[in-house]
């Protein structure tokens, strides 16, 4: 660079100069200006430039030249070096970029491998294309080639718009269907969006990496969506995201305390306020939480969706504990505003688990939960105590009726409906089918039977006595009548009304039913639930009292019957009111009525043996009345699919709804 720079100055000095003239030089110019030669000379031969003419002298000459032949000679010498010096820089600069190059040359095995795994569940896999790209699949690619180009050259023919199905595609064809479908989830369209959840939902032949994909890429909507659907793979969601680690000592019911305490306590039930402080006192770690439902969104506020998870995690040992916290979450997911932060915690894919069980109470909990998040097919609410039994997922089978299951007294929304437990030392040929045992009858055998049905079952708490700590104020909220307006109010959120329906109850739940239907006759915003109820079933129902109330009145300074138990006595005034009501509303109605009557004594304990509902009080006056010869907790749990019992049910309920099953 010094050398050109001086041949550069060399250059400008010529071109400036002036006149060519003879003067006598001093001698110390003389030697500068043959060093000046010298160098000049040096630098043309360096590049290959001088020629050294016959005769000339090395750098010791310094003979006089024309002024106008040496600065032609110097303008041809310059232009020579500065053209080499162009080209020299052309090709160090191609050099440069072929280094560059090579450096930056991406190895496109990796890539493909890095397509091949998923961001969340790395798992190794093969690079062999051959293992999951066989003749089958080509030739699927290029008749999809082939359909595309002439469905988009005619499209462009007859000016229309080009399907999106059939659109190029930036990536792998086997990536294609996936990707497609994601799109099509997240439609305008509700129809199309539906339909790519159930397409998603059904595909079993994703590799690991593309289910990885579909939980990282999914929206909310989505992924509710997959978790309602049955026999989803449970690789389509992420795992709950990871908590803070804690001490090994760190007492967990502490921090939820904490929460309980920070909720707000004014404008509160005055129910809510005794059971929230006694859990406080008691340490539980879940009746506080389920009462305070008014307060959802302060509990998410304060980080209680992951708290909750934390618990859940915890206590795997526990399924009570797993199932009233599941039932917490969908008591919170009846607020639509707390849809994302549940998404966000995780609870979707604990959901779609839990799903999966086949103990039918924590499935139901789990299936009411995410009914309650899923607003794209349920248009319905499911509060507290309202369990669907059938359809728990989502499905193209149109619903044409209701079925409504009530329980009776210390009965519950599952284990009232079960099959009649076996017996093992008397009936050893039923533990040969023992693998097939029903643990809710109205959720396998009816469901199967009659699959256009939805079926229902509430839930609520009873007492036998009052021997166990209450809240002051709940004494009157245990009467039939208080139960039968929450109850209503329950069921109407739940859509109760808006189809055929037919009731079923056990022995106190056939009196709640009669309430209900007779409230609801005098209510005009209760009209459909009167309007379209088909038919009843009452199973050991106390028309005209218990014998259990009796025996409970009369030991009352020993057993402290509850309220429930008080108003099951015999001949009660209020008992007749509601069956005279019951019976001028039903007859105008003319709906369909069926009873079963118990024949056998039930034991209480190991000494006491009673005949809790007798045949005169089952009979209601309208309807058919079917003795059986079943105790009264046995009057509504069939032996077996086949058994008498279950075959008149099913029997009554195919008649009442003809119509809507297309019998």
């Amino acid at each position: 660079m010094s050398v050109a720079a001086y041949c550069i100055f060399c250059y400008r000095q010529i071109g400036t100069s002036g006149p060519a003239t003879k003067t006598h030089l001093p001698w110390n110019d003389i030697i500068l200006s043959s060093t000046s030669s010298c160098l000049l000379s040096a630098c043309q031969n360096s590049y290959g430039l001088a020629k050294t003419e016959p005769g000339g002298g090395g750098c010791g000459a310094n003979l006089p030249v024309h002024a106008e032949e040496k600065k032609l000679f110097m303008i041809g010498k310059i232009a020579k070096v500065t053209g080499s010096l162009i080209l020299g820089g052309f090709v160090f600069i191609t050099y440069e970029v072929l280094s560059l190059k090579k450096l930056l040359q991406i190895d496109t095995q990796a890539i493909h491998q890095e397509k091949l795994k998923s961001y969340v569940y790395i798992r190794t896999t093969s690079l062999n294309r051959s293992e999951y790209q066989g003749i089958t699949y080509q030739a699927r690619k290029e008749i999809h080639k082939a359909v595309r180009k002439i469905l988009e050259t005619e499209a462009k023919i007859f000016r229309r718009p080009f399907n999106e199905q059939f659109s190029t595609f930036d990536g792998e064809d086997h990536e294609c269907a996936l990707w497609l479908l994601l799109k099509r989830c997240q439609s305008e369209d509700k129809e199309v969006r539906l339909q790519a959840v159930q397409d998603l939902a059904n595909n079993s032949h994703w590799h690991d990496y593309q289910y990885g994909t579909v939980a990282q890429t999914c929206d909310q909507r989505t992924a509710i969506g997959l978790a309602r659907s049955k026999d989803i793979d449970l690789r389509f969601f992420l795992p709950p995201p990871p908590l803070p680690k804690i001490k090994n000592d760190y007492p967990i019911e502490d921090e939820l305390r904490l929460l309980l305490v920070s909720l707000p306590q004014t404008g509160l039930d005055p129910c809510v306020q005794y059971f929230t402080s006694l859990a406080l006192r008691e340490s539980s770690q879940t009746l506080a939480a389920q009462r305070v439902s008014s307060h959802c969104d302060k509990i998410e506020a304060k980080g209680g969706l992951q708290l909750l998870q934390r618990i859940y995690q915890l206590r795997k040992d526990s399924a009570k504990i797993q199932r009233n916290i599941i039932r917490i979450i969908g008591n919170m997911a009846l607020d639509e505003r707390l849809h994302s932060s549940i998404v966000r915690a995780g609870w979707v894919s604990v959901l779609a688990e839990v799903m999966k069980s086949p103990h039918v109470i924590q499935s139901s909990h789990a299936s009411r939960a995410l009914a309650n998040l899923d607003r794209e097919t349920v248009k319905e609410k499911y509060p507290d105590g309202v369990y669907v039994l059938h359809p728990q997922y989502r499905s193209s089978q149109p619903i044409r009726a209701d079925i409504l299951f009530v329980h009776g007294l210390l009965g519950a929304a599952f284990k009232t409906w079960r099959q009649q437990d076996i017996d093992r030392r008397l009936d050893k040929k039923a533990l040969e089918g023992e693998e097939n045992y029903s643990q809710c009858w109205p959720k396998t055998w009816l469901a199967s039977d009659c699959p256009a049905l939805r079926i229902i079952s509430v839930e609520y708490d009873t007492h036998l006595s009052d021997w166990k700590a209450k809240c002051p104020v709940e004494a009157h909220r245990k009467s039939i009548a208080y139960r039968s307006n929450e109850l209503l109010d329950k069921l109407r959120a739940a859509g109760i009304g808006d189809r055929p329906l037919v009731w079923v109850s056990h022995s106190m739940g056939g009196l709640l039913v009669k309430k209900m239907l007779v409230d609801a006759s005098k209510n005009p915003e209760m009209d459909k639930i009167v309007n379209n109820t088909r038919g009843i079933i009452f199973y050991s129902v106390p028309h005209h009292g218990s014998q259990l109330a009796e025996y409970s009145i009369n030991a009352r300074y020993l057993l402290f019957p509850s309220v429930e138990v008080k108003e099951l006595s015999k001949d009660s005034p209020a008992l007749k009111k509601l069956n005279d009501d019951f019976l001028s509303f039903a007859k105008d109605k003319k709906f369909s009525v069926l009873s079963f009557a118990e024949t056998l004594p039930t034991h209480i304990g190991s000494m006491i043996k009673l005949h809790v509902v007798p045949l005169e009080s089952a009979k209601l006056g309208i309807g058919d009345l079917i003795p059986v010869d079943v105790n009264h907790l046995n009057v509504c749990k069939p032996k077996k699919k086949d058994a008498f019992l279950y075959q008149r049910t099913l029997k009554f309920i195919q008649d009442v709804l003809a119509q809507e099953l297309g019998d």
